[in-house]
């Protein structure tokens, strides 16, 4: 075991110490280091320059029971979180998320982030998919919101406050592998290995607490509202470790996606009176929901949609879309509350919103499954044992506050109530732990795969590898699945796998060599891929985010319960069956009991 001061550079390898590292600079990770920051020294490392990080995508609000514009409560929000995760949140989760909810909106007002406001100046709130007043019974406003860049502004707002504090930034620099050691026969972390995307350096950034906040991963899907960065490397990480993956089977496919591109337009629109129509110009979700309508989670409305395009009354030439309506607002209103949604109807399909229905389709956005934490952030061994010092949050982390289907505008709440309790709880460890002594060498295993990829003589081309991996998931695990589907989408994987053996990457240079570390991401892809329709495979029902029409109902008897998976053996191997092993935890109820969705 070696323990290297900070600063010290060994055989080309800089070594870093730091109380708390976080992984990832958007939401979650900023929010951490606001709360680490001011009282150990705290290091935030990033793939991206901050504020380009994903949160700032986020669209429609963040939810909180403020009751500024109607009556609300934190009850109500609960209810709504779990009925909206159909049954599978952690009901003790839910209730922190809504309780907290409140200072959290208070907590980024007062650093700065610039709310709409209500004629009274209070924060304004809006209607947003599946939240209700008084447990189902109407809907009700409680997204507060920044017009719809309410995720860029949280972004840019948290990342002021860091600077404020003077928290070290490291930025493009990829985290590649996490070092654990077996201290007390338990695995614990020592810290994490970096490649800086600049000079082809390695960093190794030793920690007392190691804090993981690296969004989702949604580019194992073709059609998605995910950047090109979100990879998954974080969790896939973490599943290499050996470390299980909570809940990977549900994943969001969020109904207003641009049709043909993924790129989202918010739930916003629909929470400020938009309408979504099929080709006859029907409002098709009176039939489906009549009490909610357009407002219903999103599971629903994107299963909604994918009906009515199967049964003919799709748009287009194709007749592959339905439409975004937003004709009948005042254009006063658009330009006030939705600018960046009708700016992109405009520049990406030619449509203008004033006078013409948008065309729309589900696209990928949101993974409820991830990294097992329990309330405190920690991370979990098993269903239960806590990893020493290892926190997550946001998406990367399943608390599980989202169960099976994440309610909008949650998400950015989760950043914030989550990211804080794993900033607090990291620097509490920190103060009164010690550094884990690391390995000698920490990086050997990330200099020797560089290596092998800058050298490599392969010839099959990764962009191509990526597309038929994306389109196979597109096509049999997006919003319908079959068990024919999803073991159609296994072999696709396997054969991936072998043809990834003999990648090419054609860059064999240092500096900036986005080549080499896409061609480390699509591992990672597959890794996710994988795990994803294998608990698919496993859970014979239909939930929230994933719908099997081979078993078409809800089966609360057999499947009330969390998926766990584990890496066994050899994450490489061609066949699913050899290394993932699954089980299951069950679902924390405290107060609301499995009934029947009704909207």
């Amino acid at each position: 075991m070696t323990d290297y001061p900070d600063g010290t550079v060994v055989d080309g390898v800089t070594y870093h110490q730091h109380d708390v590292v976080i992984v990832g600079a958007g939401g979650a990770g900023m929010r951490a280091a606001i709360e680490a920051g001011p009282k150990a020294n705290t290091a935030v490392i990033s793939k991206l320059y901050p504020t380009r990080s994903h949160t700032g995508a986020a669209q429609g609000g963040m939810a909180a029971a403020l009751a500024n514009v109607e009556e609300d409560n934190w009850e109500w929000h609960t209810f709504d979180t779990v009925k909206g995760g159909d049954y599978l949140v952690d009901q003790d989760a839910a209730e922190i998320l809504a309780k907290e909810a409140i200072d959290a909106i208070y907590d980024l007002e007062n650093m700065g982030l610039p709310f709409n406001r209500t004629p009274e100046g209070k924060i304004d709130q809006r209607r947003f998919g599946g939240h209700t007043r008084d447990h189902g019974k109407s809907p009700v406003r409680r997204a507060c919101y920044a017009a719809d860049r309410t995720g860029h502004m949280i972004l840019q707002t948290l990342y002021q406050n860091c600077v404020k504090h003077g928290i070290t930034f490291f930025n493009e620099y990829y985290v590649l592998d996490l070092v654990m050691v077996e201290v007390d026969g338990q695995q614990r972390p020592a810290g994490v290995v970096a490649y800086e995307l600049a000079t082809g350096a390695l960093h190794v950034f030793q920690g007392k607490s190691i804090v993981f906040a690296t969004g989702g991963f949604g580019k194992i899907f073709k059609t998605t509202s995910n950047a090109h960065t979100l990879t998954g490397d974080g969790v896939g990480i973490i599943w290499r470790k050996g470390l299980p993956l909570e809940d990977m089977e549900f994943y969001q496919f969020h109904p207003t996606g641009l049709a043909g591109l993924g790129i989202l337009l918010s739930e916003a629109a629909r929470g400020e009176g938009a309408i979504l129509r099929n080709s006859e110009g029907e409002r098709f979700m009176e039939r489906y929901a009549p009490t909610i309508k357009d407002l219903a989670p999103r599971d629903i409305v994107a299963r909604c949609m994918a009906t009515e395009i199967r049964e003919g009354r799709g748009g287009g030439p194709n007749k592959d879309w339905v439409y975004l309506d937003i004709t009948h607002l005042e254009p006063a209103v658009i330009d006030a509350k939705l600018p960046d949604i009708t700016e992109f109807a405009r520049t990406y399909l030619g449509v203008e919103p004033y006078t013409e229905p948008v065309p729309v389709l589900p696209t990928a956005h949101y993974a409820m499954g991830g990294i097992p934490t329990n309330v405190k952030a920690e991370v979990l061994s098993d269903n239960t044992t806590v990893v020493p010092g290892l926190y997550a949050a946001g998406e990367c982390a399943c608390v599980s506050v989202h169960g099976s289907n994440r309610l909008g505008t949650n998400s950015l709440l989760d950043i914030n109530v989550f990211g804080k309790r794993a900033g607090n709880n990291a620097v509490e460890y920190a103060l009164t732990a010690e550094f884990v002594p690391l390995p000698d060498d920490p990086a050997k295993g990330i200099r020797e795969l560089v290596q092998m990829l800058r050298t490599t003589q392969g010839t099959e081309r990764m962009s191509d590898m990526r597309k038929e991996l994306q389109e196979s998931m597109d096509r049999n695990a997006q919003v319908f699945r079959t068990e024919d589907s999803l073991i159609e989408v296994t072999k696709v994987i396997a054969g991936l796998r072998e043809r990834y053996k003999n990648v090419m990457v054609q860059d064999k240079g240092k500096r900036f060599n986005t080549d080499l570390l896409e061609a480390i991401e699509l591992g990672f892809l597959l890794d996710l891929a994988e795990v994803t329709v294998y608990s698919a495979l496993y859970r014979k029902e239909s939930r929230g985010g994933h719908f099997r029409e081979d078993y078409p109902l809800r089966d609360d008897e057999n499947y009330m319960k969390h998926t766990m998976a584990y890496l066994t053996g050899d994450a490489h191997s061609a066949d699913a069956g050899d290394h993932i092993r699954l089980d299951t935890k069950p679902v924390v109820v405290t107060r609301y009991q499995p009934m029947e969705r009704k909207y």
